[in-house]
């Protein structure tokens, strides 16, 4: 490469993104629970609605994304013209970045957010601002001190990952009216869902001019692989969204699978109804051996143990029993081990090789 040809300013002091690992050497029978991912996957009129779209595949697919906006419009009660369709949750966030932040400016999140904020805040250079959290829950008096005259954005994942813990909508609305009047509030959602009769600051959206919020289709529907999201805020947002926004950024079965994803509430509603029943379960088994965590609002649990030895220690264990999870580090807890709620033969997996490991079983 020659030496006059760089990249901006921030790029190269980006850590590449670790995804959840799902092989491990000489091992059969894997067990994942590094990414997340629904153990139901999507339902059966979604892996229809992919399937139909297969035989256009030589067409382009749509360039408003009318008919999916339009079913998360009917689903969600939202203004389908305030809707805005990306490649997973990540795009949105990504463009708002983009869109609203650059050198000299500030993006502000807390210290054990979405590993993606910084990344986004970097890529367009502008300056990441960590704030620290309360016992693992964002803390929005910390945030509002953090922010000033070069705040551009706030990133709060609610219910957040990797903790699973929330704030109410009083403290958001909180947040809202005490940010700087250039700066947007962004409500991350990835995990929204798993929340019975949380709308994921809809209301908010709609009540103020400096909201937005991001949802997927990656994580209770069950499309991580056809990496859908959207977005809902002010239509002046949106508008300068779908100004730097691809054309044609969805592929055609990854419409058809996201429409039909979202129309099937009554999967949707199966999928909230096993996570609750096998998180709580999962929550209280490894309690009972020692290993506590918060109460979680997501489709995972963050085990914590005594220290960062016994944390790796029970990571190599579970590894060998064909068991993957997340260690988190990277997100400033080194004692902590983040579990995806599967099925029920993962979860008793889990708790089985978990008792080995304390001794227990």
């Amino acid at each position: 490469m020659r030496k006059g040809i760089q990249p901006q300013p921030g790029i190269m002091d980006i850590a590449l993104y670790q995804g959840g690992a799902s092989h491990l050497d000489g091992v059969r029978n894997v067990l994942k629970l590094s990414s997340n991912e629904n153990p139901l996957g999507p339902s059966d009129a979604t892996k229809e609605a992919a399937i139909r779209a297969c035989h256009d595949l030589h067409r382009y697919p749509s360039t408003d994304h009318g008919p999916l906006r339009q079913a998360i419009a009917d689903v969600w009660d939202v203004d389908p013209a305030r809707v805005f369709c990306g490649v997973g949750s990540g795009e949105v966030l990504k463009l708002l970045s983009e869109a609203y932040a650059g050198p000299g400016d500030e993006v502000v999140f807390t210290e054990h957010g979405f590993s993606m904020y910084p990344i986004y805040a970097h890529a367009c250079g502008a300056t990441p601002v960590v704030v620290p959290e309360n016992e693992r829950v964002v803390d929005v008096d910390a945030i509002l001190r953090a922010c000033g005259p070069k705040t551009r954005l706030v990133f709060v994942a609610n219910p957040a990952n990797p903790t699973g813990t929330m704030i109410g909508q009083a403290e958001v609305a909180r947040l809202a009216d005490g940010l700087p009047p250039q700066a947007l509030l962004v409500l991350d959602g990835a995990y929204a869902e798993f929340v019975d009769g949380f709308d994921a600051g809809k209301a908010l959206v709609e009540a103020r001019d400096n909201v937005v919020m991001s949802r997927t289709f990656s994580k209770i529907y069950g499309l991580g692989g056809m990496r859908v999201g959207w977005g809902y805020g002010p239509q002046a947002v949106i508008d300068v969204l779908n100004r730097i926004r691809g054309p044609f950024n969805l592929s055609a079965p990854a419409l058809a699978a996201a429409e039909a994803a979202v129309r099937d509430t009554a999967h949707t509603q199966k999928c909230r109804i096993e996570n609750a029943k096998w998180r709580d379960w999962l929550a209280n088994a490894l309690a009972e051996l020692g290993v506590p965590s918060d109460t979680s609002t997501a489709n995972f649990i963050l085990a914590r143990f005594a220290d960062e030895a016994e944390a790796n220690a029970c990571d190599e264990h579970l590894r060998s029993a064909g068991i993957i999870v997340r260690k988190v580090a990277g997100y400033g807890l080194p004692h902590c081990l983040r579990m995806t709620v599967g099925d029920e033969s993962a979860c008793r997996r889990v708790a089985h090789a978990v008792a080995q490991f304390k001794g227990a079983a």
